[in-house]
C-alpha cells in the first residue's frame, strides 16, 4: 500500500537559535520522503524558515492544510526546539482537519546545551501536548518522550502512526456490502447500521436472490474463462470436480466483485449457507477468498462487523486478512487453540498449495456436487494480529478487542483449514470474549499490529478497544 500524505508542522520559538529549527526541518523533510511519504508542509518563505512561530505562521499553514485537505491522512508536529504551543495548536484548529495527529520531538545533545544549540524540546513538547488536551485535539505520542530522525525508534514511530492514518482514513467512509440476510440460526451476528453510520461506515444491502439469479443468467464470456483459469492456478481442483461446477464459482465470483464495484464497497459480508448451495449450487467460499485476496476482505455468515474487523486489520498493515471461528481446545495446553472455517482464507495464508473441492460437513448433507469451493489446506505459521469490532445497541456505541499471537506448526487432524494458535492468556481472552458478548468470530491478519490498530479505533474512531496481552 502507498504510505500515508502527511501534514507536517516544525515549530520553533523566537529565543531559540533559529537555525535549529531550520535544519531539524530539512532532516525530517529527508526522512518522510525517503520513507515514501506525501508531504504538505511551510516552503521556507512562508514563517520562519518553514516553521511555525506566531499567530500569522499558524494562519498560514491552516490555510495550506485546507488547501490539501482531501491528500492528507495524518498531521505530524515536530518540535526541533522548545517550538510555540500557541501558534502550533492554532494552526491545528484553525485547518480544521479531523485526522491523526502525531507529536514529536528532538533529543538535545549533552555537548550541546550552551546557548546556541540547546533545544529543550523535552520541555516544548510538554507545553504543545498541554494544549492540544486544552483545545480538546486528540493526537498520538512517540514511544519516546524525544528522539533523533534518523533513530531506529522515530522509524518505528512513522511505521505506528502511518498504520493509524490508514485504518482512521480507510474507516471513515467505508461501504460495507451485506450480501443476504443473516443465517437464522446465528443471532450472534446481529449488529447496528445506525451505529456504524455515526462513525461513517455505510452498509449496502444486496437481495441473495437477486446474486444467484444474475450468476445463473450469466451468458459465456472471455471473463468467465479468464476466472476460471485465476481458479485453477489458484490451487489444486481435483479430477473429480466437474468443468460446469467451477465454471459455477466463476460465475459468483464476477457477480459479487461486479456488484461491489457497481456500489464501490471496500468489504463485504455474505450468507455462505446453505441458500447459496441449494439455490445455486455452489460454495461461497472460492469467491471470497479471492476477493480478500486482491484486498476486497470478505467475512462469513453475513458478519458485517466481521467486515469491519477484516478492513481495518487489511488497513493496518497493508495485506489481506481472514475470519474464522474460535474453535477447539488444543488438548490440555490452555494459551493454544484450534482456528478454524470452511476454506475462504485469502491464498496469501496457507503453508502449501490449496486443494479447492467440495465443502466436507455441508456436503454430506445437501450433496458434494452443490458445496464446490472450499479452499483446503493448513495454516502457515506464523506471528498474527487479531480484532474482532461488534456493535452494542444497549450501550450504544461499537466496540472491540485486538491483540497478537502466533500460528504453531502443531499437527491437527481435522477437516476444512486449521490453524493451530499460540495466544498468551487464552484464558482471560475467552473469558472476556464470554462476557462481552463478542461473537465466536474472529479477524486474523498476518502481521504484528494490534497496537496500532487499538490507536486508530480507540483515540480516533472513538470505540472501546481492549488490547489484549
Amino acid at each position: 500500500m502507498d504510505r500515508a500524505c502527511f501534514g507536517l508542522l516544525v515549530t520553533t520559538r523566537g529565543f531559540f537559535n533559529p537555525a535549529i529549527a531550520k535544519i531539524g526541518r530539512q532532516r525530517l523533510i529527508s526522512k518522510l520522503q525517503e520513507k515514501g511519504h506525501q508531504l504538505v508542509v511551510l516552503s521556507e518563505e512562508e514563517g520562519k524558515f518553514g516553521c511555525v512561530e506566531s499567530y500569522d505562521d499558524a494562519l498560514v499553514c491552516a490555510n495550506k492544510f485546507k488547501q490539501y485537505r482531501d491528500e492528507i491522512d495524518g498531521i505530524l508536529i515536530s518540535a526541533p526546539n522548545f517550538g510555540d504551543e500557541v501558534s502550533t495548536v492554532n494552526a491545528i484548529r484553525l485547518s480544521e482537519l479531523d485526522v491523526p495527529i502525531m507529536v514529536h520531538a528532538f533529543d538535545d545533545e549533552l555537548n550541546h546545551l550552551d546557548l546556541a544549540n540547546r533545544r529543550d524540546s523535552f520541555c516544548g513538547k510538554l507545553s504543545i501536548c498541554s494544549n492540544l488536551n486544552q483545545f480538546g485535539i486528540k493526537f498520538t505520542n512517540t514511544h519516546l518522550h524525544t528522539c533523533d530522525p534518523d533513530s531506529d525508534e522515530f522509524m518505528n514511530d512513522l511505521d505506528y502512526f502511518d498504520s493509524v492514518c490508514k485504518v482512521r482514513r480507510g474507516l471513515r467512509g467505508a461501504r460495507i456490502a451485506q450480501f443476504g440476510t443473516r443465517p437464522a440460526a446465528f443471532q450472534t451476528v446481529r449488529f447496528s447500521e445506525r451505529l456504524l453510520e455515526r462513525s461513517g461506515i455505510t452498509v449496502i444491502p444486496v437481495d441473495l436472490a437477486e446474486v444467484i439469479e444474475r450468476s445463473k443468467t450469466m451468458k459465456d464470456h472471455d471473463q468467465i474463462e479468464k476466472v476460471v483459469n485465476e481458479i485453477r492456478d489458484y490451487g489444486n481442483v481435483p479430477t473429480c470436480i466437474s468443468e460446469d461446477n467451477v465454471q459455477k464459482s466463476a460465475k459468483l465470483f464476477l457477480t459479487i466483485r461486479k456488484f461491489m464495484e457497481l456500489n464501490r464497497c471496500d468489504a463485504g459480508a455474505f450468507q455462505c449457507w446453505d441458500s447459496i448451495q441449494k439455490y445455486y449450487g455452489c460454495a461461497s467460499c472460492l469467491p471470497m477468498s479471492m476477493l480478500s485476496q486482491i484486498g476486497k476482505s470478505m467475512s462469513c455468515e453475513t458478519d458485517v462487523m466481521g467486515a469491519i474487523s477484516m478492513l481495518a486489520l487489511q488497513y493496518a498493515s497493508g495485506s489481506a486478512s481472514a475470519y474464522l471461528d474460535w474453535n477447539n481446545n488444543y488438548a490440555n495446553d490452555r494459551n493454544k487453540c484450534i482456528m478454524i472455517h470452511c476454506g475462504n482464507y485469502p491464498k496469501d495464508f496457507f503453508a502449501r498449495e490449496i486443494e479447492i473441492s467440495n465443502l466436507d460437513i455441508l456436503g454430506a448433507s445437501l450433496g458434494e456436487e452443490k458445496c464446490f469451493g472450499a479452499c483446503k489446506a493448513v495454516v502457515a505459521p506464523g506471528p498474527i494480529s487479531y480484532a474482532k469490532v461488534t456493535t452494542d445497541d444497549i450501550a450504544g456505541e461499537i466496540k472491540a478487542y485486538v491483540g497478537e499471537g502466533n500460528v504453531t506448526d502443531d499437527p491437527v487432524d481435522t477437516k476444512g483449514a486449521p490453524a493451530v494458535v499460540h495466544i498468551p492468556n487464552l484464558q482471560q481472552l475467552m473469558n472476556y470474549i464470554c462476557m462481552n458478548s463478542f461473537e465466536h468470530h474472529v479477524a486474523m491478519n498476518r502481521s504484528n499490529v494490534a497496537d496500532a490498530l487499538k490507536e486508530a479505533l480507540q483515540n480516533y474512531m472513538g470505540w472501546r478497544v481492549y488490547r489484549h496481552h
